[in-house]
């Protein structure tokens, strides 16, 4: 008897899945124990496997899709086993309802009669179910490449339509909320169809793309596609405006000429010479039948007539002082829309969800960083050794932290989690946004062992590199602008974590030494704090402690 393999529950926090990769493919011999899929939660992409022998007769969920915990996942069975009725069930998923619901609505509309129809959509569903996708035609709908990701912009298209394509060849460069990623293709065949052009974001499981054999013809499967092509419906709408726009601009043509002559211009014309103060008369329009359209105003400029018209118009009485002119704004409003990048959109939620639900309070202090630059120096004078004063600054961080564990600690509601390690986030600026790297144990590496790993995901992060497991489980944040001269700021903390420390530029500046005024380096942190986890006290005692680190690095070795 075929058994039916849901979405498991891989984390305590996990609500959803992400398919990263099927180990197993349909039609394979399946054994107890084996790994059927590669399954990306919230926190990992961990191996899943089968509690069941059998051959793998139906996947539910395709690579790079999300799907909620207890989906169908899988179907395994003996071979050749019937799962219609396991399919069409309760079993059959939330996804296939919703495609048969789309189906029926979409057809109820052409009968007039309500019991015959439904019967009669019933039957095209199956038939079109079985008979619509041609054989070898393969359709790619947008993956989920990341946890958090609900649409996808084609950033690029590798193959072009009408080119053969092997499996493991890259289709597309397909940005995520987090990167820039390859996408392969799992099949083999010409790429028939593109879904989805260059620069255009679709949600995921919109058809990307079909394969299959050259000169197949899938008109019928883009049209069944549903999601897949919005675009002709736009088209139509515009065709259907510039149809009606003649019709209503001349029948609402507003001015004449000063011969009794009727001036045809566009709604929009009109609105923008009245704001503009133009008569309508002295423009010549570029549009069809002399037809006054935008452009035509945006390039208008006073003719001499019109310059001359107006002295005349007034008695020449005081001709010893000319009279004060008219300003007329000159000039076009505009606006550059950027379309956000899903990191962007992903940075937006978050920061946002932090910053309302966390109630922050800043602590701010000021370090003499003269023994600190002084023993930097010697550090970057032995061979093969460069520690930075970011470096400097993580270390002394993560040495506080263990003297002060209240601040390297989670908000969870019923309770409050204090984290034995110290995992430290180091905020990158990438192009897009803002990435946060981990340093795993960031207490127990040296200096120099801090800086080759910074230097190493900073790049990453950069070249758009980095693994989901890199930016995970940080306890503590620390975000540094010192580097473009910024001298103080605050920063949004990094949920789940309870604090944020932000480091501001080292400053040259008079300090009072001995009861002497005399030239001195300082530099100014701020930690920001969540108040439901950390108190001012707390705070400020861990301050103090990382000002004494700073202050005199030897102390860090004691």
């Amino acid at each position: 008897m075929a058994e039916v393999i849901k979405m498991p529950r891989l984390s305590d926090t996990m609500e959803e899945g992400v398919v990263a990769k099927w180990i197993k493919q349909k039609g394979d011999k399946v054994e107890e124990g084996d790994i059927l899929a590669e399954i990306e939660t919230d926190k990992a992409t961990m191996e899943f496997e089968s509690f069941y022998s059998g051959t793998l007769l139906h996947i539910g969920i395709e690579e790079g899709e999300a799907a909620p915990v207890d989906t169908l996942l899988a179907i395994i069975g003996e071979e050749g086993e019937d799962i219609s009725s396991l399919l069409d069930g309760q079993s059959g998923g939330a996804s296939a309802e919703k495609a048969s619901s789309e189906k029926a609505s979409s057809e109820k509309p052409e009968s007039s009669e309500k019991s015959e129809p439904v019967e009669e959509s019933s039957s095209e569903e199956g038939s079109s179910e079985g008979g619509e996708i041609p054989e070898g035609v393969e359709v790619i709908k947008m993956p989920r490449l990341s946890d958090t990701m609900e649409e996808g912009t084609v950033a690029s298209w590798i193959k072009k339509e009408g080119d053969k394509v092997e499996e493991g060849d890259i289709l597309a460069e397909i940005e995520t909320d987090k990167a820039t990623m390859e996408f392969e293709s799992f099949y083999s065949g010409t790429l028939l169809h593109i879904g989805i052009q260059e620069g255009e974001t679709a949600p995921v499981d919109a058809v990307l793309a079909i394969i299959g054999p050259e000169g197949t013809d899938v008109s019928s499967v883009v049209k069944g596609g549903g999601k897949a092509k919005p675009a002709p419906k736009k088209t139509e709408e515009k065709k259907k405006e510039k149809a009606e726009e003649p019709e209503t601009s001349q029948a609402s043509g507003s001015a004449t000429t000063p011969d009794g002559g009727r001036i045809f211009a566009s709604p929009l014309a009109k609105k923008m010479a009245e704001d503009k103060g133009i008569n309508l008369a002295d423009v010549k329009g570029s549009g069809e039948n002399n037809r006054i359209v935008k452009k035509d105003i945006e390039n208008f400029k006073p003719s001499e007539k019109t310059a001359q018209a107006q002295p005349a118009a007034a008695p020449s009485q005081e001709q010893k002082a000319p009279a004060a002119q008219t300003y007329v704004p000159a000039g076009e409003e505009s606006f550059e829309e950027i379309k956000n990048s899903q990191m962007r959109k992903t940075i937006a939620k978050r920061l946002g969800e932090s910053k309302f639900t966390a109630p922050h309070y800043y602590l701010t202090i000021e370090v003499d960083m003269a023994n600190a630059m002084a023993n930097r120096k010697q550090i970057n004078e032995l061979p093969d050794v460069k520690v930075s004063f970011n470096d400097i600054v993580i270390k002394a961080t993560a040495m506080a932290l263990r003297k002060h564990p209240r601040v390297n600690s989670q908000w969870t509601g019923d309770t409050t989690k204090i984290a034995k390690h110290i995992h430290m986030g180091v905020a990158v600026a990438v192009e897009d946004g803002l990435v946060v790297p981990v340093l795993k144990y960031a207490d127990q590496m040296s200096m120099t062992q801090i800086g080759g790993q910074v230097k190493e995901l900073a790049g990453k992060a950069r070249n758009k590199k980095l693994q989901p497991q890199e930016m995970e489980g940080s306890t503590f944040t620390v975000s540094n602008l010192g580097m473009f001269g910024i001298t103080e700021f605050t920063s949004i903390i990094n949920q789940p974590n309870s604090a944020i420390l932000s480091v501001g530029a080292i400053v040259e500046k008079p300090v009072v030494r001995n009861g002497q005024i005399v030239v001195g380096n300082t530099m100014k942190l701020t930690l920001a704090c969540d108040h439901r986890t950390v108190d001012g006290a707390t705070g400020a005692q861990f301050l103090e402690t990382l000002k004494m680190y700073l202050e005199n690095p030897v102390t860090m070795l004691a």
